[in-house]
């Protein structure tokens, strides 16, 4: 993806030596024009993993880049650049490449763009912009996966992040570059219930959330078990627990989607010599 509008040398020589995402931008509100290099490119396609299923927006296209890029994978796309010249020139680069068809760019203000369509969402703003979108992204379909190249969003915490010298890099000294990934969490907090027939009877799972990040809280036949590792990614959600269940000790390894008021999953009970899976299915109290 690219920043908008041309950069200064100036900036370059004043940059420190750990380049870092640039603080400025016009008066009118967009954002510098810095083309992504192309091996960022690259990455951030492989981070989000995009394939012929997906649809990606990029905010603030540039030249296109990175729309061009999923749809060499297969993928459609939209590119969204307040820039009139930048869009026709990655119109343009769209057909050169051969996939005018599933590669769009429109005049279009980052804010105003719907993003509802999105499997992926691109960007490589300034971090204030990303900031104010945060609102906006966490109403997406969980799952929808988010890679910003050299600008976090806000407070939320990256489900991966990725360093490396991109020595083309045309800001900064030193080519260092980040790429980050989030992926849209379910909401996942409440109190859930289910059922593990012969295996303690009623579970009761109590789960805080702030973004992807848990704190579960479990208890069977009113006894306390230890959750010892938890993640939401998506839709899906991952426990371990261990602790007495009966007269025993066992280690539990819960793997569920949520969606909705219920997950449906399956959980792995193991007492250090034998292991079986079961169904596991919790519903969530309204």
């Amino acid at each position: 993806m690219l920043k908008r509008a041309g950069f200064f040398v100036l900036a370059l020589l004043l940059a420190p030596a750990q380049a870092q995402p640039q603080s400025w931008g016009w008066d009118d509100g967009t954002v510098p024009y810095v083309n992504t290099p192309v091996e960022i490119v690259e990455r951030m396609m492989r981070m989000a993993e995009v394939g012929k299923d997906d649809y990606v927006i990029d905010l603030g296209s540039g030249d296109g880049r990175l729309v061009i890029a999923a749809a060499k994978r297969g993928a459609s796309g939209l590119g969204v650049d307040l820039d009139p010249n930048l869009v026709r020139l990655a119109t343009q680069n769209a057909a050169k490449a051969g996939v005018g068809d599933r590669a769009r760019f429109e005049v279009k203000d980052i804010f105003e763009t719907d993003l509802s369509r999105a499997s992926v969402v691109t960007m490589y703003l300034l971090p204030d912009f990303n900031a104010k979108l945060l609102p906006k992204l966490l109403k997406l379909k969980p799952g929808t996966r988010i890679v910003s190249h050299d600008g976090a969003i806000g407070d939320w915490p990256a489900d991966e992040t990725l360093e490396m010298k991109t020595p083309e890099k045309p800001v900064g000294i030193g080519g260092n570059s980040k790429v980050e990934l989030w992926i849209v969490p379910a909401n996942a907090a409440g109190s859930w219930s289910s059922d593990l027939a012969g295996h303690g009877g009623t579970w009761n799972f109590r789960i805080g959330q702030r973004y992807q990040l848990l704190d579960v809280h479990a208890a069977v036949a009113g006894r306390d078990l230890l959750v010892r590792n938890t993640r939401l990614r998506g839709e899906e959600i991952k426990l371990v627990i261990t602790g007495l269940v009966g007269t025993r000790a066992w280690h539990h390894y819960f793997v569920g989607q949520v969606r909705g008021d219920r997950i449906d999953g399956q959980v792995s009970i193991s007492d250090g010599a034998n292991t079986r899976t079961v169904p596991w299915t919790a519903t969530r109290s309204k």
